[in-house]
């Protein structure tokens, strides 16, 4: 069973990653917590909520449902489950469970750190991309009409419980979606795990059960070990952003309809890539094995119809714009990366350019 510290200032908590761990989830809430709300979807509910009734063991609960995707991950949603709370008789003794993807723990963690200035929240993920990447490190938020996350909040939840079990039943182009966060954590600190991606990408896509338990576990100590080490992403935690500038830039621009999160960051790696080569600042070899693995995971949606003027547009309203200054996380070499706050933008244009071409 691994199981990962991430240690914050105010909080230390487990990343616990083990087969079966659904059933054993009362175990994880507090005696203190008068009740429990869980938030979920309903497609998340039919495939798993009788396991999750049964690991309640008569436990008071309830379960709030968000519609999904990532257009409706809004903050009139929020206010629609909180209204929900208030009527159940939700207090400051009350906790949260985020039972789902990235999308419902975003939502999810966000409901907890603003009801009542703040209650405890667990995170249950049940996609590839949650368990590996979106549930750990206490990012909450919702997305505006003009960026992704742009209001949010740091809210470190008490335990991240990840079964890999409940990957069975995740669509085939969900699981690939996910295999992307976790070609990006390779890519930024485990050369180890990059050839993992490189080398047995059969097993990984026939979903053998100990290489993807592998592969969650290592992802998952990156991003406990990065937290840790930066929890409000004032340097070092920045470098998880590889492929996520631009590829928010994708989503925004597609209204957050086409593109499955890891794909836009799948995009958006191939763009960064592109830029680093240009910048001369990758080594060669890196780089074509950067591109040659990612395509081992596509394909990702058709991108005939975005342009580089408007995903270069959407760059200054992303959130890591600071004064003016779009940061980028560009590999050097497989597991080592840096910051460019100052690429030239007819270069970022022409790496736009050539990874949609």
């Amino acid at each position: 069973m691994p199981s990962y510290f991430v240690e914050t200032p105010n909080r230390r908590y487990s990343a616990i990653v083990e087969r079966g761990l659904l059933a054993k989830i009362a175990y994880y809430i507090p005696e203190s917590a008068d009740q429990v709300f869980i938030v979920t979807t309903a497609d998340v509910w039919d495939l798993h909520g009788a396991a999750f009734e049964r690991a309640m063991a008569g436990r008071k609960h309830h379960v709030l449902f968000f519609p999904g995707g990532e257009a409706r991950k809004r903050l009139t949603a929020v206010e629609a489950l909180a209204d929900q709370m208030v009527e159940a008789g939700a207090d400051r003794t009350s906790i949260v469970i985020g039972f789902g993807g990235g999308i419902v723990t975003d939502l999810g963690g966000f409901l907890a750190s603003t009801y009542m200035r703040g209650i405890p929240v667990i995170q249950v993920p049940t996609t590839l991309l949650a368990q590996v990447d979106a549930s750990i490190g206490g990012k909450t938020g919702v997305n505006l009409v003009s960026g992704k996350n742009l209001v949010g909040a740091f809210h470190q939840p008490l335990v991240v419980l990840i079964d890999p079990d409940v990957l069975r039943t995740l669509p085939e182009r969900e699981f690939r979606a996910g295999l992307y966060e976790v070609i990006k954590s390779g890519v930024i600190r485990s050369a180890g795990l990059f050839d993992t991606l490189t080398e047995r990408s059969s097993e990984i896509l026939a979903r053998d059960p100990d290489v993807v338990e592998r592969i969650i576990a290592e992802t998952v100590r990156i991003k406990a070990e990065v937290v840790s080490a930066d929890e409000r992403e004032g340097n070092v935690r920045r470098i998880l952003n590889f492929g996520h500038t631009i590829g928010h830039a994708l989503e925004a621009e597609t209204g957050y309809a086409r593109f499955l999160h890891g794909e836009a960051v799948a995009f958006g790696m191939v763009a960064a890539v592109q830029l680093a080569v240009l910048l001369n600042c990758v080594d060669a070899q890196a780089a074509y094995d950067i591109f040659a693995t990612i395509r081992k995971y596509g394909p990702i949606p058709s991108l005939e119809d975005v342009t580089p003027e408007s995903l270069v547009a959407r760059l200054r309203s992303d959130k890591k714009t600071i004064r003016g200054r779009v940061h980028f996380v560009l590999p050097e070499k497989i597991g080592v990366t840096k910051i460019v706050s100052d690429a030239p933008d007819d270069l970022v244009f022409s790496a736009v350019k050539a990874a949609l071409a």
